[in-house]
């Protein structure tokens, strides 16, 4: 009779987050399957709490309360506008630089746009991109996001006085599956010999 097969192990990936490079060390070492699950920052925390997923990259911040959660690295917030707009002849600009503008996408900021700026019915970032390649408004999310949407119509710059986001690895504290050790040991770069000690 042929061994079982384990469920596979799912991870979870939030929009611009990007695990290619540790799930393929994984399939190198790892027999148990792997399954890479994107999800919007919307769902993140969702997916570990019902146990559909069991670890996310996750971007922060996000409720602890009974997760775990290692940092791994930080993303760049940039404006999205289109390739006319003033932004396209700065190497970056401020929140001051970009008063008065029209954000169109508030809640991908993480900034807290003023009243009148606040005129757009929700949209995803796809259509976000599209109506700021029309000329029309502005648009800010982490650089990596910028880059998943990238267009020839739009220009990307950084904004300098926006702090930066954090992506991290997040997994429930009561998860005991030993696979979470290895993708954990993974991610920290560890060698094949030393996950194994």
């Amino acid at each position: 009779m042929p061994p079982e097969r384990s469920a596979p192990f799912r991870v979870g990936f939030v929009t611009g987050a990007t695990p290619d490079k540790w799930a393929g060390i994984w399939r190198r070492r790892s027999q148990d399957p792997l399954e890479l699950v994107p999800v919007t920052e919307a769902d993140q925390e969702r997916g570990l709490r019902d146990g559909s997923l069991d670890m996310c990259l996750v971007r922060l911040p996000v409720d602890r309360d009974g997760l775990h959660c290692i940092p791994l690295y930080d993303e760049v917030p940039v404006v999205v506008a289109g390739q006319d707009h003033l932004v396209s002849v700065a190497d970056e600009v401020t929140l001051d630089d970009l008063d008065g503008e029209q954000l169109v996408l508030p809640h991908a900021s993480g900034w807290t746009p003023s009243a009148d700026q606040l005129d757009w019915p929700p949209m995803s970032v796809r259509d976000a991109v599209e109506v700021v390649a029309g000329g029309t408004g502005i648009l800010i999310v982490p650089m990596s996001v910028a880059r998943l949407h990238h267009r020839k119509d739009v220009v990307q710059r950084p904004v300098s006085d926006l702090p930066p986001t954090t992506i991290g690895l997040a997994w429930l504290v009561d998860n005991e599956d030993e696979r979470v050790q290895t993708f954990i040991g993974i991610v920290r770069g560890r060698t094949a010999r030393s996950s194994r000690e």
